[in-house]
């Protein structure tokens, strides 16, 4: 079976309580056969910074509703100590989603590389606003 590479995002929001508006974008992804969520959950710091670790199926139905069309495994890959280490720079009194997904645009890609005998030896994201700081400055 050919695996894509695999990612996680953590995206904070202020306050407590979740947004289902990045859901629809997400759900494209899914049906496009870009992305296979591998994990999904959420994780909530309160004003002292105690963390709330919480699965789809564990969390208040209306918090949960905008997330259950997406389809994908949402099995608890992560450890507690992954989480953590995720959640750590999360400010006190935020939620954040965790999302674990497979790159399946990436696949067959990655297969290559592998045959090849090929080794990743650095792989990073470039900040968005890195991005548009250079944009900017080209069209300057």
């Amino acid at each position: 079976m050919t695996t894509g590479p695999v990612e996680y995002i953590l995206i904070a929001f202020p306050g407590n309580r979740f947004n289902g508006q990045i859901v629809p974008a997400l759900q494209e992804l899914v049906d496009k056969e870009l992305i296979h969520i591998i994990d999904l959950l959420f994780v909530k710091k309160d004003a002292e910074g105690n963390l709330l670790v919480a699965e789809l199926s564990t969390i208040d139905a209306e918090e949960s509703a905008p997330f259950d069309a997406l389809d994908g495994d949402i099995d608890g890959l992560l450890s507690m100590a992954d989480i953590e280490l995720a959640a750590a720079e999360l400010p006190n009194n935020c939620s954040a989603g965790l999302l674990v997904w497979e790159n399946l645009w990436a696949a067959r890609f990655a297969e290559a590389v592998r045959a090849a005998n090929g080794q990743v030896i650095a792989n990073e994201r470039i900040p968005h606003a890195i991005v548009e700081a250079a944009r900017q400055a080209l069209l300057a």
